[in-house]
């Protein structure tokens, strides 16, 4: 499987560093539109967002090559193997507590040395595991992935305990109060299906990754969903059609919106994003990228849609909050490895010039 470079990053040149639009403008929508739980702030102090994260969680095993192999191709690496933790759920979970919030994470483990040190690591980045369910006799999740000397990667995935995900991770997604509940596809579609529908009943605000885009992607948005993101190749899965480009990009994104998401956002990776709306609304926005020195583009997604919901959670308007995450994302690609690369705030600034618009606690 092979992914697209991290949204908002590249060795390109992009758009001036900390430009954009202002801040709250665009489409409306976010943690505190109709169907949300996020509350106003009043005057006091900013509430620390709070967020859920119903992903998976994987051993992720990561070689640097001088250029990924082809089809029966074998590439020796220069230097040894770098085992770390992973899995788009738990790299969101953790992303999203490095970037100012207070993080719950639901999903599955086995009950290896693998899924003891992946608990682990989300207690010591502060994220509350107690919705990470150990499976009895299974292997917990596994990534391969080989990283270039350009920082593109590819990835293979034993999904392991998170393929068994069921009705108990639907409940527990919902064990605690959020503003906003983030749900990515390495775990079951029916899990998805199941989350969405008990989201849109008691109004919880959702963020749906399809990331990778599961069989049946289209009907996961036939109910509705609050934000939807994809990159370009997971769009041209839901949408059942290639997706080429930024010129492509905002009609994809309407597309996608008009089969039920209420905001669409596509990822383009150094050209940073394109943002639509729910049919209604104004048109697409291109959300332009930032230039970075990129080594590693393999948690740039994850750390994209983890700041998405935290700036979402916090009353961040949508335009710069996608704006923030294109910053996050691209701060994520400046260091190697997944949960290792996921910024916080200061490493945003640093690597881009844009301050994360969400306080610290």
């Amino acid at each position: 499987m092979r992914r697209a470079r991290g949204p908002g990053s590249g060795r390109a040149a992009g758009s001036p560093e900390g430009s954009g639009p202002p801040e709250g403008s665009g489409p409306p929508g976010g943690a505190g539109s109709p169907g949300g739980s996020g509350s106003p702030r009043g005057s006091g102090a900013p509430r620390v967002p709070r967020i859920t994260v119903l992903g998976s969680l994987n051993t992720d095993i990561s070689l640097a090559v001088p250029h990924l192999p082809g089809p029966g191709e074998t590439v020796l690496s220069a230097a040894g193997a770098a085992v770390g933790a992973g899995g788009k759920g738990a790299n969101q979970a953790v992303a999203a507590a490095r970037l100012s919030a207070a993080v719950r994470m639901v999903g599955c483990c086995g009950d290896d040395e693998f899924g003891a040190r992946l608990r682990a690591g989300l207690a010591a980045e502060g994220v509350d595991a107690s919705g990470v369910r150990v499976v009895a006799g299974a292997a917990s999740g596994l990534a391969l992935i080989t990283v270039d000397a350009a920082g593109e990667n590819a990835i293979a995935v034993a999904a392991g305990a998170n393929g068994l995900a069921g009705p108990d991770e639907i409940a527990a997604a919902f064990g605690a109060p959020c503003d906003v509940l983030v749900a990515s596809a390495e775990i079951p579609a029916a899990v998805l299906a199941g989350v969405l529908g008990r989201a849109r009943e008691v109004g919880v605000t959702c963020v749906l990754n399809l990331a990778p885009a599961p069989d049946g992607a289209a009907g996961l948005l036939a109910g509705g969903v609050d934000w939807l993101v994809v990159n370009e190749q997971e769009a041209a899965v839901v949408l059942g059609r290639a997706v080429t480009g930024p010129p492509e990009a905002p009609a994809a994104a309407s597309a996608l919106a008009a089969m039920g998401a209420g905001n669409v956002v596509i990822t383009l990776g150094a050209a940073g994003a394109v943002l639509a709306p729910a049919p209604g609304r104004s048109g697409a926005v291109a959300v332009p990228g930032f230039s970075v020195a990129s080594v590693d583009s393999v948690g740039a997604g994850d750390a994209f849609v983890a700041a998405l919901a935290v700036a979402l959670a916090a009353e961040v308007g949508p335009l710069a909050a996608v704006r923030a995450a294109c910053a996050a994302g691209a701060a994520a690609t400046t260091r190697r490895g997944a949960q290792a690369a996921l910024p916080r705030p200061a490493d945003v600034l640093t690597a881009t010039g844009t301050p994360w618009p969400v306080k610290a606690p």
